[in-house]
Order: structure tokens, then C-alpha cells, then sequence
């Protein structure tokens, strides 16, 4: 399950692009996990674990992702860890909620984020009450946000 601290959290990481820039490890961007969310989030195509072929830039590095697709990698791979997750467009919702399927995931969010129409399990860190939905989701988290 999901779980999300909503509002200001002083042990999160917020500047995940300057983390993730010191942190990274080769190995997380050919692990085939990270090599379908960049593929999803960035529409670009892992050539090796320092090349990634964008479609709008060419030739980048990992340190040349988005934000949202930097702080993805973070949040899986790094997981002692807990991340805002502001820095992601709605598009991360979808490996946010299948990331926490495996093991239990806490992220930081000063934003509701849209995980769309259906049926999903997350935990408002901030209440300790569980959403099923988008409309129990943004009545539990809106007075944090």
C-alpha cells in the first residue's frame, strides 16, 4: 500500500534533482523496472546504463531525465529514504501505487495527486486513514494540502 504524508515534512527530500544527481547508481538505470517508467514518463529509450535516447532532446544522461522520472528512480531504488513526490506529474501516479504493491512505500506529497478513476489503496499518513478513490482521497487529504 501506498502511503502518503501530506503538507510540509521535514525529513523528505525535496530537491530530488540534485539528490538523485549525487546518488544515482549506474545499475538502477538498466534495472527493467526504471527502463519502463523512462520509457513511460519521458517517452525515452534506455541505450545503457549512461545513455538514453530522448525523443525531444537526443542523446542525454541520467542526470538529463525529468524530474518526475528522477524522482521515481529514487523512490524505488532508494527506499531507506522518503522522497516529495510533488516533483511528478500525475503521469507517475500509475508506478507510484505499483512500486508499493511489493513492498511498503511512504512518499511526501504537497499537492493531491490525480490516481485516476479507479480503485487504488492509499494511506494518509497524516490521519492514518486509508482512500479507496479519488474522491475519498482528496476529502481525507484536503486539509493537509
Amino acid at each position: 500500500m501506498l502511503n502518503i504524508y501530506f503538507g510540509e515534512m521535514p525529513e523528505a527530500i525535496y530537491d530530488t534533482s540534485t539528490y538523485f544527481r549525487h546518488a544515482y547508481k549506474n545499475k538502477w538505470i538498466t534495472d527493467p523496472m526504471t527502463v519502463e517508467m523512462i520509457r513511460d514518463v519521458d517517452k525515452s529509450e534506455v541505450i545503457d546504463d549512461n545513455l538514453i535516447q530522448s525523443p525531444v532532446l537526443g542523446p542525454i544522461s541520467p542526470s538529463q531525465l525529468s524530474g518526475g522520472a528522477k524522482t521515481l528512480i529514487l523512490i524505488y531504488k532508494d527506499s531507506d529514504k522518503i522522497f516529495n513526490a510533488s516533483k511528478c506529474g500525475d503521469n507517475c501516479a500509475k508506478w507510484l501505487l505499483k512500486m508499493s504493491e511489493k513492498k511498503k512505500k511512504v512518499i511526501n506529497l504537497r499537492h493531491i495527486m490525480d490516481f485516476g478513476n479507479g480503485k487504488f489503496k492509499v494511506k494518509v499518513v497524516n490521519n492514518g486513514k486509508i482512500a479507496t478513490n479519488m474522491k475519498e482521497l482528496v476529502l481525507l487529504a484536503g486539509e493537509y494540502v
